[in-house]
């Protein structure tokens, strides 16, 4: 149960890097099998950070960064009409959803273990390029669209 105390915390805060680690190794984790996962994210991790010359923090930040949406669409029913209104995105949620992208993207890429395909969408994400960026652009476009409805979100 969130209540809004609890739920206003997590919005206007900072992540540390632990934070964040953390989260990926749950999204990436399979089964229960978390020190599998924490593997997995740390050689992608370095991996990234090798191919981009910095760190893999810093690569890590950059792709969160570049994926993260400003603004979604949430559905709203009114008068019997349903519309798509952009609503902002808080902090948490645009961790979350940016995590969450990198990793199905990551999982979709067939011919190679996760640990590379992680690798790569990290990559891909911190150039600016990736499947999950486009879809951030997406989510933008949608918003753009229905800018009209935004009187809709109360």
């Amino acid at each position: 149960m969130n209540t809004d105390n609890n739920y206003q915390k997590y919005n206007d805060k900072e992540f540390t890097h632990k934070e964040i680690m953390d989260r990926l190794i749950k999204k990436v984790m399979w089964a229960g099998k978390k020190s599998l996962a924490a593997k997995i994210c740390s050689e992608a991790l370095n991996m990234s950070g090798e191919k981009l010359n910095v760190s893999p923090e810093e690569a890590l930040d950059k792709a969160l960064e570049n994926v993260g949406p400003l603004v979604e669409v949430k559905s709203k029913r009114v008068g019997g009409a349903t519309y798509q209104v952009p609503v902002e995105v808080t902090p948490l949620r645009k961790l979350q959803l940016s995590i969450r992208w990198i990793v199905d993207f990551a999982r979709t890429r067939k011919g190679m273990d996760m640990s590379r395909a992680l690798a790569g969408e990290i990559v891909q994400s911190a150039k600016g390029e990736g499947a999950a960026v486009k879809k951030k652009e997406d989510i933008h476009r949608m918003a753009e669209a229905n800018k009209a409805f935004a009187h809709y979100s109360w």
